[in-house]
This record gives structure tokens, C-alpha cells and sequence, in this order.
């Protein structure tokens, strides 16, 4: 069982991004007895001597200011007010403190300029919103900024792009605590889909269709329904009478990822879940996921996942999955249907 994941420090400043806060509130601050977990601890702390105003005109008071940060196990920047705008030293120093005991910090959205002047980020590969990205480069030349991504996760420093990409950064960090199917649980109460990739682009072309796309709904139902069996372009493509260029165009559109790497997503998806889940030997998951060998599996989960499988199981498996409480757990799913 994982030790307790410590405090999550939520910060708050004047001209404070409140959807972004909102965030970081609403996934670490709820108690979470349907999970029967040793939850996180939550504090708002306060950059800037209050009263503080919040973007709208709501009026902050907070008892904690940068101290706090020292008893923090991970800090949570929930956007910054203006990147024109220079961080205070203090909370710099308070950052670079933090980092230096361990503590992870995550940037939501334009939170990754406070971020990056600490120095932290330099020589790191970090992301924002697409509209901040070309700022982000230009003035931190040493970070390696990745406009496309949903969010970055380098160990202890974790970015992510605008707003609702700060959703799947946190989930994220959750999977890495207590694993996908405590995150996934978190998705469903914020009735949400699973948490999504970091590599998953920002932008898709066409998110909204004037007309239901379900015949590529059907073919990705289909998809999943078969990770087990050697899949292509061709045999997808056909399923739907179009030309393979036709098909990626839009399976890309709908997706915002190839066919090939939402393949590799959902297989890994799949593995996980088996992993944690029951007690089913590597050639069988490796099989029921589509890889032809257990090398070649155990290769693609450790690159992606950051861990071998046996690893991952041996954090994450079955008596974690168990300890979901399936009483609450069904009450929630009940009130919030």
C-alpha cells in the first residue's frame, strides 16, 4: 500500500485564474470515501497579502501564505495572471525550496511561466495553452516547449496546456499515486471520460461535427472490442466503405491522434487495467493486448507507462483495485446519474 500521499498545496494569487483553481479544488480538495484510500490532504495558499481578487471580481481571503509551501508534498499552480507579469521572488524561493525536498509541482495553462522562472523547467521539456507556447520559448530559451501535447510530465515537475488539459495532468498525477483504476474513478465522478495521454494533441480540427460521426463511432467500439487481433488502416478503413486517406483524415479530425498511436493508447490502456485488476500472466495480457510477444510488450508499457509491468502490478494490483468501496462507490454513481 502507498504511503500517504502528503498535502496538496493549491495556490492563489491576485488576478487568480478561477477555472483553473477550480481544477485543482475540485480533484484534490473533496473527500473521497467511495475510493477507500488514504486520500489527499488539501491548503489553499496564498502568494499575495490579502484581500486578493480573483479574475471576475471575487474578493479571496486565506489564512496560509508561503510558508506552507514548506509541508507540501505537491503544489498545484492553477494559471498565473498575467505572463507579462514577473512571479514575486518569495514565491520563487518557496518553489525552488520545495523542489529541492522533493516535492512535485504542477502548472496548469499559463501557471508554467511562475513555473519556469524559478529555473526548474531549464533544460526540461515543458507545454501550455498552444496560444502561450511561442511566448514561453522566446523568453525560456533553455526549456523545450511542446505546443501539441496535453501535458508534460518530467518526474517532479509536471505542465500541462489550457484549462481542461489541467483535468487530465491531475488525474495523471492520481494513476502515478494510486493508479489507473482509482484516476478512472475520479474521471467517472466528474463525469468525465478516462484520464487522456499527455501525448494526445492539444487541438483536434473538427471536435464538433454538424452531423453524428457514427460510423467512426462504430469502428473505434469495434476497435476496442478487438485489441487482441492484428488491426490496420485497410481492414479499418473498410469497415466503413472508405479510402485509407479518407479514413485517417478523418479519424484524425475526430481523434486528434493517429489510428496507429490511439491503437497503442487504448492496448496500454488495456493493460493496465488487467494488470490491477486480476491475476492473468504476462503472455495472456500481452495476447489480450494485441503484441505478439511478452518482450515487445514489457518494451512498449515501460516506455510509456514508466515502469515494467511486473512493477506496475506489484504497485497497483489486484488488493488496491479491491479496496474500492463497491457500497459507496454505487451510491455516488446513484446520486449522480
Amino acid at each position: 500500500m502507498n504511503a500517504h500521499p502528503g498535502t496538496v498545496a493549491i495556490l492563489v494569487y491576485e488576478g487568480l485564474c478561477v477555472f483553473e483553481f477550480g481544477i485543482a479544488l475540485e480533484i484534490f480538495g473533496l473527500p473521497r470515501p467511495e475510493l477507500n484510500v488514504p486520500w489527499y490532504q488539501h491548503q489553499i495558499v496564498a502568494v499575495d497579502p490579502g484581500p486578493m481578487h480573483a479574475l471576475g471580481g471575487l474578493q479571496l481571503a486565506v489564512d496560509a501564505g508561503l510558508e506552507a509551501l514548506d509541508n507540501a508534498q505537491t503544489i498545484i499552480i492553477p494559471g498565473w495572471r498575467s505572463h507579462h507579469e514577473p512571479p514575486p521572488q518569495a514565491l520563487l524561493q518557496a518553489l525552488r525550496r520545495a523542489h529541492a525536498r522533493g516535492a512535485r509541482l504542477l502548472s496548469i495553462c499559463s501557471g508554467v511561466f511562475a513555473l519556469a522562472a524559478t529555473g526548474l523547467l531549464d533544460g526540461e521539456t515543458a507545454t501550455t495553452h498552444w496560444q502561450f507556447s511561442s511566448v514561453l520559448a522566446e523568453r525560456f530559451p533553455r526549456i523545450t516547449v511542446d505546443p501539441n501535447v496535453l501535458y508534460v510530465d518530467a518526474g517532479q515537475l509536471i505542465t500541462s496546456a489550457g484549462s481542461a488539459a489541467g483535468i487530465d495532468a491531475c488525474l495523471h498525477l492520481i494513476a502515478r499515486d494510486f493508479g489507473t483504476h482509482v484516476a478512472n474513478s475520479v474521471a467517472r465522478r466528474l463525469v468525465m471520460a478516462p484520464q487522456r495521454t499527455g501525448g494526445q494533441a492539444q487541438f483536434i480540427v473538427a471536435p464538433v461535427s454538424k452531423s453524428p460521426r457514427n460510423e467512426l463511432t462504430r469502428v473505434l467500439q469495434w476497435l476496442r472490442e478487438n485489441l487482441d487481433q492484428p488491426l490496420n488502416v485497410c481492414d479499418m478503413a473498410s469497415r466503413v466503405a472508405m479510402s485509407e486517406r479518407t479514413f485517417l483524415r478523418r479519424f484524425i479530425e475526430t481523434t486528434g491522434l493517429s489510428p496507429k498511436v490511439w491503437l497503442r493508447q487504448e492496448r496500454l490502456n488495456r493493460a493496465r487495467e488487467l494488470l490491477e485488476s486480476t491475476d492473468q500472466p504476462m503472455p495472456g495480457i500481452a495476447q489480450a493486448c494485441g503484441y505478439q510477444s511478452v518482450e515487445s510488450f514489457r518494451a512498449a508499457f515501460r516506455n510509456t507507462v514508466g515502469l515494467p509491468p511486473a512493477t506496475y502490478r506489484e504497485r497497483f494490483g489486484t488488493a488496491r483495485a479491491m479496496r474500492i468501496n463497491p457500497a459507496t462507490d454505487a451510491a455516488w454513481r446513484t446520486a449522480t446519474a
